[in-house]
């Protein structure tokens, strides 16, 4: 396996600029996810690596080696594509094993290896069928050991579940997931879905216009967003946000959304003091908004007006309007139901809220 370098890779169209002065490394035997909105410029980046794609400026690097101006084919890699490219007329073992045939690989050793990742990915069953006589799981998983058997140095996937039910993507997350700790491989994931890339990655690249604009683990991301754009797209439902002022009450810091005035932690002073009499926008995601309990802080309560209260089993998604300001909060299913209309109190938890630079986006706390 090998290490996966970018160092200031630009891609253009014309004058459109797709993936803009990129860099970033992924280290050997890591599970990378790229992962943005479309047309971020995450699978561009992908296709670049695998050759598929000729950069505008910058450097590649696959190992130690600059790949530049080398061939997909000579690239050592293997990517599993979006719609699986399966050839209808050849069967299972066909499929995974076409690649080495290619290659002149000798048929023993292409034997071996297709039944090794039949043994891995539990397709031994399947073999002798045709891709029309499989599910889409399955043949999502064909198209996952026709990348195995070829023992690449690394492994790209090009947003591999999407045309798959809810039910399955779960399933095959983990599958994919278990894989990567099986081989031990370098893997770089692409994905439009942010629980995917949450669930599976070991680092997280997050793009938007063809800027990374933050990376790291996933825990790290989600509770450090370095600007509004991070905070709003990690995190299911997506984090609230508020326009306010942040203001310096006799030393203690007062958000001050109009509707509503929440105090600030004493921990984050330091941060907010530069800041005090601006206009800020603050951030409080859905689960971190609770029904008021008796012996919460005060300060962090308000009253707000529920307008959709959706049951999902074990939680709630209350959608709710504080004054101008509309938010939603993710709870446990309360011992008393909410009506749509009731005014109740909530508490946010406010060591756990953020605040951003009106201006600038960026994050302040």
């Amino acid at each position: 396996m090998a290490k996966v370098t970018l160092k200031n890779v630009v891609k253009r169209y014309g004058s459109v600029t797709v993936v803009d002065d990129l860099s970033i490394e992924v280290q050997d035997k890591e599970f990378a996810v790229l992962v943005g909105s479309s047309g971020c410029g995450k699978s561009t980046a992908l296709r670049m690596i695998a050759g598929l794609e000729t950069i505008t400026s910058g450097e590649i690097y696959i190992g130690d080696t600059r790949v530049n101006d080398m061939a997909p084919k000579d690239r050592d890699i293997a990517m599993v594509f979006q719609n699986y490219a399966l050839y209808p007329h050849m069967n299972v073992r066909e499929n995974m094993g076409f690649g080495l045939k290619i290659r002149k690989m000798p048929e023993a050793e292409i034997n071996d290896r297709v039944q090794e990742a039949a043994d891995i990915l539990g397709l031994g069953e399947l073999l002798e069928r045709k891709p029309k006589e499989l599910s889409g799981g399955q043949r999502q998983r064909v198209a996952v050991g026709r990348a195995i058997v070829r023992k690449p140095k690394v492994f790209l996937f090009d947003e591999p579940l999407s045309n798959l039910d809810a039910k399955l993507r779960v399933a095959m997350r983990a599958e994919i997931s278990k894989l990567h700790r099986r081989l031990g491989a370098t893997m770089i994931y692409v994905t439009h879905d942010q629980v995917e890339a949450m669930t599976m990655a070991d680092r997280i690249f997050i793009m938007n216009k063809g800027v990374v604009q933050q990376s790291g683990a996933p825990m790290e991301v989600y509770a450090q967003p370095v600007n509004r754009f991070v905070a709003g797209f990690i995190g299911s439902p997506a984090m609230n946000f508020f326009d306010a002022r942040l203001v310096n009450d006799a030393g203690q810091f007062i958000i001050d959304g109009g509707s509503f005035r929440v105090a600030m932690p004493e921990a984050f002073r330091a941060s907010l003091l530069a800041h005090a009499g601006k206009e800020v926008v603050f951030g409080v995601r859905p689960e971190d908004i609770a029904l008021h309990q008796a012996d919460a802080d005060v300060d962090s309560t308000i009253s707000a007006r529920a307008e959709v209260v959706e049951l999902l089993g074990s939680e709630i998604f209350a959608h709710m309007n504080c004054g101008a300001h509309a938010l939603v909060a993710r709870m446990a299913v309360p011992k008393q139901a909410i009506g749509v209309g009731e005014t109740i109190q909530i508490d946010f938890r406010m060591a756990n809220t953020h605040v951003f630079d009106k201006n600038t986006s960026d994050a302040i706390v």
